[in-house]
């Protein structure tokens, strides 16, 4: 437990405290996050689900490269691995071509994936598919998909080459609150099936002998999907904890021994047994699938993921889910993952993309704008109900290295059905909703203004282009309908001279453009106050109209990224550099906002040297 005034503080201090007395996990601080999370990604499973090939991976990977967006993180998703080939019956359940009770049959890839060499010997194909993406595609992070048990159904008992794992079938019990509250088809396909569950003394060489085959193919990470199956087979090993930990445990020793990058994303875990036995596991998936043809699924997407970050976010970096760039949707949803501190993925099928939008999202080099943090619901929103009161709007903070942002969010219209069973729609026209922010609503931003900032802020709107100068404490309007968003990127203002002020905001035409800025310094030619070409006291207008004074202050940052670059200057700039040569800039005394054009760097997450003299 813990007590105090503010709410994030709290939950941080509370869950350091459990971690203090189980000594089973470590808190999201003290682990290494995976590089794959500062690149953007595609995953395959809403392009072709189970269907997945050799060439649909080529066909993806090529696709977003022509487009402008090169994709440096690949997920194979479901469909890579050998499993039982049986005609379907009619109790087996399938979604989505994944086939819930069976089992997986070997650790190397199937027909699909297999490739004959030039004497017509069978040769690795998955290894191949891994060095076409990082040779032709530059793709850098590859990662494959399996459950913890080894597939949905789990191993089958006995199969060739897999008799040492001792696996045995098992059948999944329920909680009577779980069977009451959401009912599962895995689960039902699977307690009349049984899973094939490989011995707890046993699964730590299972994972290793897969994941060292996986890493000789070049591959450098997983996803570990069906992890809480694992608590419902506890009986006759311990319990539903003592299961799970050992799972868990030998999880991540494999991973640890064969993945150096702490490659790992868990997936379907929200089951305390797993958290509370996580020391290495960083990224955890913090809500239900993207559903692309479910329209009742995305408003609540974006708030389910919101509020479980409050919790999960202590433990791990909240994973976002994929989602289609082609996509009613879209905007919306890539508008949350970019001030979710996530990784960006998408699943698009090859051929159908918005490159317009991706690239508010990937620089030319892959690369993306990634907040620091967690993102969470503002203070504010904490015992508000977004997706049902008819009132609210989700408002969603996180900081950058020199900014604030809020991301604003109409949530409003569907939600879990009691009745159903699930997610639906329960107001088709939800209304138009109006709400604020302010600078405080980033519940970090005295941290990342510094000692001596006095409160001001300007508020850069991404999709509105506005910029304001706000005073401490006031805040702007923001009116929304159903699925639509804005950005706030809060920018602290930093007092030069009584009459000089200045704020980096970033590039434009990112979502989370104020994240390109990632230093800023400012060196006072003197301490004298500027020299007055007209003898009169000095204004903002009338400093910013002359000609003839001299600099006060350079300002230098380092900005990464290309396209339209823009600052907050109380006065008209006296002169820009972008890699010590001058470059044009435009200036609007009505706003105060200075902007100038950055080219495509030449070196991957290259970081602009600009300097402006005022």
């Amino acid at each position: 437990m813990h007590a105090g005034t503010n709410p994030f503080d709290v939950i941080d201090q509370a869950v350091k405290a459990v971690e203090k007395h189980m000594q089973t996990f470590l808190h999201r601080e003290k682990k290494k996050l995976p590089s794959f999370l500062d690149w953007f990604g595609w995953c395959t499973w809403d392009a072709f689900y189970t269907d997945v090939t050799a060439e649909g991976v080529e066909e993806g990977l090529r696709s977003l490269s022509e487009g402008g967006t090169p994709s440096r993180f690949l997920i194979i998703d479901d469909g890579w691995q050998q499993i039982e080939n049986k005609p379907k019956d009619s109790d087996c359940v399938v979604q989505e071509g994944a086939q819930f009770a069976s089992r997986l049959t070997g650790i190397k890839e199937n027909a699909k994936f297999q490739k004959n060499g030039q004497n017509n010997e069978q040769i690795s194909g998955l290894k191949h598919v891994v060095n076409e993406a990082k040779q032709h595609h530059n793709v850098k992070y590859v990662y494959v998909w399996h459950a913890l048990a080894g597939y949905w159904g789990g191993v089958k008992p006995a199969a060739a080459g897999m008799e040492h794992y001792d696996t045995l079938l098992a059948y999944p019990v329920q909680s009577p609150g779980v069977l009451g509250n959401q009912p599962d088809i895995v689960m039902d396909s699977l307690a009349v099936h049984g899973l094939g569950l490989v011995h707890p003394k046993k699964v730590f060489n299972f994972y290793n002998e897969l994941h060292a085959y996986l890493a000789s193919c070049g591959v450098d990470g997983v996803k570990v999907d069906v992890q809480n199956i694992i608590e419902t087979l506890g009986a006759g090993h311990g319990g539903r904890v003592s299961l799970t930990r050992s799972y868990v445990q030998a999880l991540e020793a494999s991973i640890a021994r064969n993945f150096h990058d702490n490659g790992c994303i868990a997936c379907m875990c929200h089951n305390t047994d797993g958290i509370y036995s996580t020391k290495q596991t960083a990224v955890v998936r913090a809500s239900d699938d993207f559903y692309p043809r479910d329209p009742a699924s995305h408003t609540i997407h974006i708030s389910s993921v919101a509020y479980n970050t409050l919790f999960l976010g202590e433990f791990m970096q909240p994973d976002w889910d994929m989602f289609h760039s082609l996509h009613p949707a879209a905007e919306y949803h890539a508008a949350a993952r970019a001030i979710g501190g996530c990784a960006i993925y998408v699943s698009d099928k090859p051929g159908n993309h918005n490159f317009e939008l991706l690239k508010k999202l990937v620089l030319p080099d892959g690369s993306v704008l990634r907040a620091q943090l967690p993102g969470r619901p503002t203070r504010d929103c904490l015992f508000a109900d977004p997706a049902r009161d008819g009132i609210s709007l989700l408002k969603i903070w996180n900081v950058n290295k020199c900014s604030g942002v809020v991301g604003v969010f109409n949530c409003q219209g569907a939600g879990w059905c009691k009745v159903t069973k699930k997610t639906r729609i329960h107001d088709a026209s939800p209304g138009t909703l109006t709400g604020s922010v302010c600078a405080n609503d980033v519940d970090s931003i005295t941290q990342v203004a510094g000692a001596d900032w006095n409160g001001e802020t300007v508020v850069y709107a991404h999709r509105s282009g506005e910029l304001v100068r706000l005073p401490k404490g006031a805040s702007v309007p923001v009116t929304l309908k159903v699925l639509e968003y804005e950005l706030f990127h809060f920018c602290p203002v930093k007092e030069i001279t009584t009459n000089i002020s200045f704020a980096p905001i970033g590039l434009l035409d990112m979502f989370n453009g104020s994240g390109a800025v990632e230093q800023l310094e400012v060196q006072k030619t003197s301490d004298e106050k500027p020299e007055l070409f007209d003898g009169e006291v000095p204004s903002e207008l009338t400093t910013s109209l002359s000609d003839n004074r001299s600099p006060t202050a350079t300002i230098t940052l380092k900005v990464r990224g290309y396209g339209r670059f823009g600052a907050y200057s109380s006065q008209g700039p006296l002169k820009c550099t972008v890699d010590n040569v001058e470059t044009p800039f435009n200036y609007d005394s009505a706003t105060g906002l200075v902007t100038l054009t950055l080219p495509v760097p030449q070196e991957e997450m290259y970081r602009w040297p600009i300097e402006i003299q005022v």
